[in-house]
C-alpha cells in the first residue's frame, strides 16, 4: 500500500507533533499511580506515521513511557534526549542485520523526535503507559531547549516546530 492508502485504511489524521496518527485503544481500566494522581487508563495505543510530505515529529517530551513499534515502509530515525542531556539516535526499521531495532521504549520525561529521512513513508505503533493524555505532552519551544542543552542546540534546532 501506499501513504494515500494507508491514511484511508487506518483512519490517520494529522497530529500536532507531525505526521499523522490514530489512536487504536484506551483502556477502560485506570490508575491513580501517574505523577499527578489524576486517574488514567492503564493503556492507549495509537498508529503513527511519518511520510514524505510530513517527514519530521517535532521534539516532545510525554510523562508516560512509550513503547514503539516498527510496522513497515521507510525506517524512521529517533533522537533521544535524555534529561541529563545525552543524546541518543536510534533507527527504528526491519534491517536488524544494520543495527536496525522493531521496537524502542522511551522513558517518560525524555524528549524525543523522529525523522523519515527517505521514502514514503515509515508506520508504527506506540504503546503507552500510563494512557496517553494530551496535558502530558509538551512540545519543544525554542528558548526551553537552548536554555537546557544549549550544547546541542545545532544537532536538534531542525526538530523545533
Amino acid at each position: 500500500m501506499n501513504k494515500r492508502q494507508l491514511i484511508e485504511k487506518l483512519s490517520l489524521v494529522a497530529h500536532i507533533e507531525g505526521g499523522y496518527f490514530s489512536r487504536t485503544y484506551s483502556s477502560e481500566l485506570k490508575t491513580c499511580l501517574s505523577a499527578d494522581s489524576k486517574p488514567k487508563s492503564l493503556l492507549s495505543s495509537i498508529f503513527y506515521m511519518l511520510t514524505d510530505d510530513s517527514p519530521i515529529g517535532h521534539l516532545h517530551k510525554n510523562k508516560s513511557d512509550i513503547i514503539h513499534y516498527f510496522h513497515g515502509g521507510s525506517p524512521l530515525t529517533y533522537l533521544i534526549l535524555h534529561p541529563d542531556g545525552r543524546l541518543e539516535k536510534i533507527i527504528l526499521g526491519a534491517d536488524l542485520d544494520n543495527g536496525q531495532q522493531l521496537q524502542l521504549i522511551v522513558k517518560g520525561g525524555c524528549w524525543k523526535a523522529t525523522e523519515l529521512e527517505s521514502g514514503e513513508f515509515g508506520l508504527i505503533s506506540e504503546a503507552v503507559t500510563p494512557g496517553f493524555e494530551y496535558e502530558d505532552m509538551e512540545l519543544a519551544e525554542e528558548k526551553t531547549i537552548k536554555d537546557q542543552f544549549p550544547q546541542l542546540w545545532n544537532q536538534i534546532s531542525k526538530y523545533i516546530r
